[in-house]
C-alpha cells in the first residue's frame, strides 16, 4: 500500500501515526517485536537512516513484525520496502529484550553486506547513507547504539 498516498501526505501524516502508536502501547503494554538490520557495503561502512518521524536521530532499517511473521522475513521485508535493497544474505547476530514506548519489546537484529546504493522510500525514510563504523554521525538513537553493540560483538562470544 505505500503508493496509496502521496508521498509529502504520507510523511506529513507519519509523525501523527508514530504520536499514537507510541501512547498505545504505553497505554497497552501489549508485548512488541521488531527487527533492526546492520547493513554494511563491500568496505565495511555502516548504512545509517533519518525517518520522516519521530525523534531526529541517526537510526538502523528496520521494524515491527506482522502477527506471525518470521524474524528473517521481517528482515527482509524492511529492508526492500524503506530502501529499495535485496540483500542476497542476511544473518542474524543477537536478540535483545528491552521496554519500547513502555511495552515489552523483542528485538532480532541481523546484518547483511549490500553492493550498491540505498534508494530511501522517501516517504517512511528521508536519507540513507553510508558512514565508517569507527566514525558513525551524532545523533545517534540510543536504540541504534544498542542494536550496534550487538552487532560488534558478534563473534566475541565465542570461546
Amino acid at each position: 500500500m505505500p503508493g496509496f498516498l502521496p508521498a509529502s501526505l504520507h510523511r506529513a501524516l507519519l509523525p501523527l501515526a508514530h504520536r499514537i502508536r507510541h501512547r498505545w502501547r504505553r497505554w497497552r503494554k501489549t508485548p512488541i517485536a521488531g527487527v533492526s538490520v546492520v547493513i554494511t557495503n563491500l568496505t565495511g561502512d555502516v548504512l545509517l537512516l533519518k525517518h520522516s518521524y519521530g525523534p531526529d536521530v541517526w537510526s538502523l532499517p528496520g521494524g515491527g513484525l506482522g502477527k506471525g511473521e518470521d524474524p528473517l522475513a521481517a528482515a527482509r521485508r524492511e529492508v526492500l520496502e524503506e530502501l529499495g535493497l535485496r540483500l542476497p544474505r542476511i544473518e542474524s547476530v543477537g536478540m535483545i529484550e528491552e521496554v519500547l514506548s513502555g511495552s515489552p519489546h523483542t528485538a532480532h537484529i541481523f546484518t547483511g553486506v549490500c553492493d550498491r546504493e540505498p534508494r530511501p522510500d522517501r516517504r517512511e525514510v528521508i536519507e540513507a547513507r553510508f558512514f565508517p563504523s569507527h566514525s558513525l554521525p551524532e545523533p545517534l538513537g540510543e536504540t541504534t547504539r544498542t542494536r550496534i553493540a550487538v552487532w560488534r560483538a558478534r563473534g566475541t562470544e565465542q570461546g
